[in-house]
């Protein structure tokens, strides 16, 4: 498979970007990637292998995020995302939550970039699919720019050549999940002096990117962007990345267009059991900033309202006519007067 470059992505976010969400942004974007919620090494290995690791064959290309610390148990786990088809193994190194910190990974393992390096070096011994980390630039009161020079140059000896540059520190006690996205400042430069001092390195950066300007800004100086929350919240940023940024010639689908693709897929997925406010929970942001979009989201988070089937997204739908109409008459009202 030719696959396209991580330009643009959609990062891993934990009760978010499951395969319902994954299958939705494939709709609006062909090539950005896409990566899962962190899978621990336990659920995979004794867990249910199948719940964690299934996938939609359109969601390609589609990464297999991981979480642990222990280098035989995370190459067992990337092995079987390789089987199960995944075009990328990511180890998280950024999570700062205090759950992820009792099981010794995720941010807290930036103490430890030798043993970062083992694991690396033990998944990439078992798979061909490329092994990527994905890591803050610093813990807790460590700012200097040495530490994370020194974590990726630690990293890159055990074979990894691309990294996910989430550009903030990561505070391990003291700050919520939340907080860690939000209050530690935003130090996009030391994302863009890593690809200075490792040229022959793959960096993308994340954190706070909301447009897509923003994100043709900073591919002056990195090799990719990763979008968080803002591609979760107002999805339809992601319609125009593949004529921006992956030279496509092919026009943006309108909402209306990856509604009816939605649609379509709900239906197939209600019909082999699955809840639907499970897959129209990742589409409320659709029509934002659209006339109506209030009355869509109502519709669709309303337990009431989806027990009606995929009829439910006739209501929805007019509600923004419903809407529109409204907003022109008040268009013409003002005209006329």
């Amino acid at each position: 498979m030719n696959l396209p470059p991580r330009r643009v992505s959609v990062a891993p976010m934990m009760d978010w970007t499951d395969r319902h969400c994954r299958v939705f942004h494939r709709q609006l974007s062909r090539h950005t990637w896409l990566y899962t919620e962190m899978v621990t090494t336990g659920a995979l290995l004794y867990g249910d292998v199948a719940r964690h690791l299934d996938f939609d064959a359109i969601e390609h290309p589609v990464a297999l995020q991981l979480g642990g610390s222990e280098p035989q148990d995370l190459a067992r786990a990337a092995k079987l995302g390789e089987q199960w088809g995944y075009d990328e193994i990511n180890l998280n190194c950024g999570c700062p939550s205090e759950r992820v910190q009792r099981g010794a990974f995720g941010a807290c393992l930036m103490a430890e970039p030798e043993l970062v390096a083992d694991c690396v070096k033990a998944m990439r011994d078992v798979v061909q699919v490329p092994v990527t980390v994905k890591h803050r630039i610093g813990i807790d009161d460590v700012e200097s720019f040495s530490f994370v020079e020194e974590f990726v140059g630690k990293i890159a000896e055990a074979g990894c050549t691309t990294f996910i540059v989430h550009a903030r520190n990561a505070i391990l006690k003291g700050l919520s999940p939340k907080e860690n996205r939000e209050i530690p400042p935003l130090k996009y430069d030391y994302a863009y002096r890593l690809k200075q001092v490792f040229p022959q390195l793959e960096i993308l950066i994340n954190g706070g990117v909301k447009t897509l300007d923003e994100v043709e800004l900073h591919l002056q100086h990195v090799d990719g962007v990763m979008l968080g929350r803002e591609a979760y919240h107002n999805p339809y940023v992601l319609a125009e990345v593949d004529a921006r940024f992956y030279g496509g010639t092919a026009p943006a689908k309108s909402r209306e267009a990856v509604e009816d693709a939605l649609i379509e897929y709900a239906a197939a997925q209600v019909e082999r059991g699955q809840y639907l406010g499970a897959i129209t929970r990742h589409a409320l942001g659709l029509y934002r900033g659209v006339p109506g979009a209030r009355g869509w989201r109502r519709v669709l988070s309303d337990p009431k309202r989806l027990k009606a089937g995929v009829s439910a997204f006739e209501e929805a739908r007019a509600q923004l006519r419903a809407s529109a109409f409204a907003e022109r008459d008040d268009a013409q009202s003002v005209a006329a007067a």
